[in-house]
């Protein structure tokens, strides 16, 4: 019988919604703390203790999980939760927070006595839902134990990096992943936006690749969602598109790689965004084609 843990979740959006979940139904002890508590009560009705502060969620935790919008706020979120921590507890940190962002809270973890682990996910919203996430994970060997029920609690299956969470390894690899994952998104967009303005059938053009070398998937999942006006509620939300593809910009940036594609998918989520679809799935970026919204 797995033993059970105590698990403070600070971060209730999406995806730290489904992981709280599925951490309570795996029968350990979750509190789970959000910056707007009323997205956080609809946890109570599965067993998971909703928290007024931060400190309050990870008081004696065995683990702490974060999932917040990016380094900055998971490190400002755990400076408030600090007086809570109990040293030696264990930190999955599962925000894509950017190579820069991870060592400034594997810092963090050094100074208050915690086991730093940096663990993004693969996935979006029905994988999150399912536990069905693909954990990128990086940390201490043996201390890997201590954290597995978590870990199988949230994702099917766990790809461990390295050693050092501080390192960034896992997330470096999560950017690598959504460099692709962003890429094919927005060419989704722009392929239905020239079908429309040509006056080609969408469907002419899914059927033309079907069962070929270019077909995917994915396509055939976006394209309905966008065809069949089905951006709400997100599986992965523009807002939080544009802040991945900055990062997976910056990176390059700072490693002397030119990545025009990253470049020019950051601008076209924001340009969505701005357009008021900041909360729609990130196929909403179909609309940065258009200048009206």
């Amino acid at each position: 019988m797995t033993e059970q843990l105590t698990v403070g979740v600070l971060g209730t959006g999406i995806m730290g919604a489904a992981m709280a979940r599925n951490i309570a139904r795996a029968g350990h002890t979750v509190r789970a703390w959000n910056r707007s508590r009323a997205k956080a009560e609809p946890l109570a009705a599965d067993g998971v203790q909703v928290s007024d502060t931060p400190a309050e969620a990870v008081a004696d935790a065995d683990v702490v999980l974060t999932m917040l919008y990016d380094g900055p706020a998971a490190l400002d979120v755990m400076r408030q939760a600090a007086a809570g921590l109990k040293p030696g507890a264990a930190w999955l940190q599962s925000t894509t927070a950017g190579i820069d962002g991870v060592a400034a809270l594997a810092d963090f973890a050094a100074e208050h006595g915690l086991v730093f682990f940096d663990t993004p996910v693969l996935g979006t919203r029905q994988p999150a839902e399912a536990g069905q996430l693909l954990v990128l994970a990086a940390g201490p060997a043996d201390r890997r134990d201590a954290v597995a029920p978590v870990l199988e609690a949230v994702g099917s299956r766990t790809v461990w990096i390295g050693e050092d969470g501080g390192a960034g390894g896992a997330t470096r690899l999560k950017l690598v992943a959504n460099s692709w994952v962003l890429a094919a998104t927005n060419a989704v967009g722009e392929a239905l936006a020239l079908s429309k303005a040509l006056g080609v059938d969408p469907q002419s053009f899914l059927d033309a690749i079907a069962g070929g070398g270019l077909d995917m998937p994915y396509l055939h999942a976006k394209s309905a969602m966008i065809l069949e006006d089905r951006l709400t509620p997100a599986q992965f939300a523009v807002d939080t598109a544009a802040k991945d593809a900055r990062l997976i910009a910056e990176a390059g940036r700072a490693h002397g790689v030119r990545l025009d594609v990253a470049e020019a998918a950051a601008a076209r989520f924001s340009r969505a965004a701005e357009q008021g679809h900041g909360h729609e799935d990130m196929a909403a970026a179909y609309f940065a084609s258009f200048d009206t919204p």
